[in-house]
């Protein structure tokens, strides 16, 4: 099962690396790679998808 979860991580799309980089930057990362994405509070999860927002937003223009 270990492989078959390595196989699944390189083939996450951009818009999940993206999600995985502001968690890490926002020093939440260690929690979501223990505990999974429903560990985080609302306020967390909101502060996620709205930089996530900002920076697509960015890369378009």
């Amino acid at each position: 099962m270990g492989k078959r979860k390595n196989a699944k991580l390189r083939q996450i799309t951009p818009e999940e690396q993206l999600k995985y980089e502001i968690a890490e930057e926002l020093g939440l990362l260690d929690q979501v790679l223990n505990d999974g994405w429903k560990s985080l509070s609302a306020k967390e999860t909101g502060r996620i998808g709205g930089l996530m927002t900002k920076r697509k937003r960015e890369m378009k223009m």
